[in-house]
């Protein structure tokens, strides 16, 4: 089974899911099986923010198509933001869509969490994850602390790197989470985010929803 990823938005996100699928096959002797294909961040960025699902779809077709041709039997997108028109790509999509949002849903309920923070682009952020946590409730970052964690994630995605401001202004918002919402764990809502954050190098729970896909995507290649 061959899994075909769209990437590019952002670059480092597409590293740090082709790292984890390595990591993920090899532990458990499997071969894998891959194609990338490359999407605009920016143009990613400008679809989500002015909401236009139809032109982002369109590109992901038309990605889809040259996956498939080039073998793959599924599909990954490579980015939370690119999932706000998910559901339309998953009805036009000629193969089958591994779909991150579903997955996170199922970790967070299965590990109990109440009370979560997230972290990413002002889209996620205010629809709580699109809406899909049910179980749990989902804290933002308050006032213009909101807008500065948009700012900083879209240039720190764009550019595949963070600086120290982009970095101080995460650890506010994570700041505001464990001390005034007294967060069960904070949220990777930003697939890029894991250019700072590890489950290995922070001292609270983490949501790490790339390797909550990962998971999921060997698993349907492999049931």
């Amino acid at each position: 089974m061959q899994i075909g990823l769209i990437g590019g938005i952002g670059p480092a996100a597409t590293d740090f899911y082709y790292r984890n699928l390595i990591e993920k096959f090899a532990s458990k002797k499997k071969n894998l099986d891959m194609t990338i294909v490359h999407a605009d961040a920016p143009t990613l960025i400008k679809n989500l923010m002015e909401d236009n699902k139809d032109r982002q779809v369109t590109i992901y077709n038309d990605l889809t198509l040259r996956l498939k041709k080039a073998g793959a039997n599924s599909i990954a997108i490579t980015s939370i933001a690119g999932h706000f028109c998910i559901d339309k790509f998953k009805e036009k999509s000629v193969l089958p869509v591994v779909d991150l949002l579903s997955c996170v849903q199922k970790e967070i309920k299965n590990k109990g969490y109440s009370r979560i923070g997230i972290l990413g682009t002002k889209p996620v952020m205010i629809s709580r994850f699109y809406s899909m946590i049910t179980s749990a409730e989902v804290f933002i970052p308050e006032d213009i602390l909101l807008d500065k964690v948009h700012e900083a994630y879209t240039g720190m995605a764009t550019l595949g790197r963070a600086n120290k401001e982009q970095k101080e202004i995460f650890e506010n918002a994570i700041n505001q989470f464990l001390s005034k919402n007294n967060v069960d764990a904070v949220m990777l809502g930003g697939t890029d985010l894991a250019l700072i954050y590890q489950s290995e190098n922070v001292d609270f729970e983490l949501i790490d929803c790339i390797k909550i896909h990962t998971e999921e995507l060997f698993r349907f290649n492999f049931n």
